[in-house]
């Protein structure tokens, strides 16, 4: 395929133009102009690009790359090894960051719903999203769910009712949205990462506040986009998780 026109397939599919990124989402470092095998991952650390280059893939599909508006612009130390371990290898790099976030079909948080049996019933548009559980459950029952299915223990910061139902969540560092999750009335909020003030807000909030992982929350989109592009175009695309507590 050429990587042209699976950059516009994408966006379009992810209808990149919605959002008003933290980077640039698409083509970010240009390799060969065909791509067969494609490499998918959370972050285009060095470890992901070594894997890349081991599996001779033509291109790096993440949900973060490079170039984010808050980091110095020069390339030196780890961005220059990167940015130059791909370009000797003439391999693509592609990040897709809030469109893969708020995909409604394939992005973290309608997979998180999906993994979670979670009926979404999120009132107004946005990255935040609001579900039920078919039946209420208790705090234990659901945090051992959510431990479960992402393969690594939850931080739970109590504050909600014993028997929950109703469930916010975002991925990745939303942990600021809890404000919200508590004005919508949810019993439990979930996002990847906490902060010191979180403990209380959850604590005067009436709410549950789950600290899932920034990089376990945000694994199931671009998995899911890779696999949507190897059954629509025939690629051969291999997701290779990087191993990150946070």
């Amino acid at each position: 395929m050429l990587r042209e026109d699976l950059i516009a397939y994408l966006r379009e599919f992810l209808q990149v133009s919605e959002y008003k990124d933290y980077a640039p989402n698409g083509l970010q470092v240009e390799g060969k102009s065909e791509i067969k095998r494609i490499v998918t991952g959370v972050t285009a650390c060095q470890a992901l690009i070594d894997a890349a280059i081991m599996r001779n893939a033509d291109a790096i599909m993440v949900h973060h790359g490079y170039f984010w508006k808050s980091e110095p612009v020069e390339i030196v130390g780890f961005k220059q090894k990167r940015i130059k371990s791909l370009l000797a290898h003439d391999i693509n790099l592609l990040a897709y960051h809030l469109p893969l976030d708020g995909h409604p079909e394939l992005g973290n948080n309608a997979m998180l719903g999906k993994l979670w049996g979670l009926e979404d019933v999120t009132p107004q548009p946005g990255l935040l999203r609001l579900g039920r559980l078919p039946e209420a459950q208790s705090i234990e029952a659901f945090l051992t769910n959510v431990s479960a299915s992402l393969n690594r223990p939850v931080l739970h910061l109590p504050g909600g009712p014993e028997r929950v139902q109703t469930i916010a969540w975002c991925s990745g560092g939303a942990q600021g949205y809890i404000d919200q999750a508590i004005a919508w009335g949810a019993d439990v909020y979930i996002s990847g990462e906490v902060s010191e003030q979180t403990t209380h807000l959850a604590a005067e909030g009436g709410i549950h506040y789950l600290a899932a992982g920034h990089h376990a929350t945000e694994r199931l989109g671009i998995k899911a986009l890779g696999e949507h592009l190897a059954e629509t175009f025939g690629l051969d695309v291999e997701f290779v998780d990087i191993a990150n507590p946070v």
